[in-house]
């Protein structure tokens, strides 16, 4: 029986959707000059507060990304992976991110994305955060962003919609554990043939082979155990 969601309620969120277009931000400047659409993918800490972004690139040309790669003056950035259909590209970042910034005020980013010029940041916040406070001081900080949308709903999902997948990503894995098996989706250990070692994960990474392998073998068995959770509970016919 479905239920009609309640400021309040412990088992709802508000979804916020920010907007921006300036060019400060790396995905948006990006999906600007190369006319294509930037997806982030996975954020990593690295040393002396800088962290790494790594987004999917989709719409442009390997040497288009090429290009914009070499030109960036402002941000390193280095091309990882290159597909049919889509890019990965890492921007290392040592300013402020308004994703990791909304993270540190206590609210939860689903999505980074910008299209031709034009930046989206779609967060929850939780019910144990007050929502306005949340925004207000995160607008306050990025003045070049806006709030588009804000939204009441249930934080209740289906575990295989886009968010109840992410919810369950971050219940069953530690960070460690999805980002080395993200890492290695992206950078094609999962293809057939593979674009990459598990030795070539792990250097990207900055870890050794012996603990990609730990990780990636435990994450493994963890999203298996609850696929097989899920289908058995939906389809008993099928154990």
């Amino acid at each position: 029986m479905s239920r009609t969601a309640h400021p309040g309620d412990a088992d709802t969120v508000v979804e916020v959707e920010f907007r921006t277009e300036s060019p400060t931000h790396p995905f948006v400047r990006g999906s600007a000059e190369a006319s294509c659409t930037f997806d982030l993918a996975k954020m990593i800490p690295r040393q002396n507060g800088a962290h790494a972004e790594f987004f999917t690139v989709l719409g442009a040309d390997a040497d288009g990304i090429q290009r914009l790669v070499e030109d960036r003056d402002t941000v390193e950035a280095e091309l990882l992976v290159e597909h049919e259909d889509a890019t990965l590209v890492e921007f290392l970042v040592s300013g402020g991110c308004p994703a990791r910034r909304l993270a540190e005020l206590g609210a939860l980013p689903q999505t980074v994305w910008a299209r031709d010029g034009e930046g989206r940041i779609v967060a929850d916040i939780p019910s144990t955060r007050d929502a306005p406070a949340v925004t207000e001081a995160f607008l306050a900080e990025n003045p070049d962003l806006e709030l588009v949308t804000k939204r009441e709903k249930s934080a209740l999902v289906p575990p295989f919609s886009n968010s109840g997948v992410r919810q369950t990503l971050r219940m069953h894995l530690t960070d460690r554990q999805l980002d080395v098996v993200q890492t290695a989706f992206e950078m094609g250990y999962y293809d057939w043939p593979r674009g990459c070692t598990g030795e070539d994960v792990a250097a990207a990474l900055d870890i050794s082979s012996a603990t990609f392998a730990e990780h990636v073998r435990t994450a493994e068995r963890k999203l298996l155990g609850v696929l097989f959770e899920q289908v058995g509970a939906a389809a008993p016919d099928l154990q």
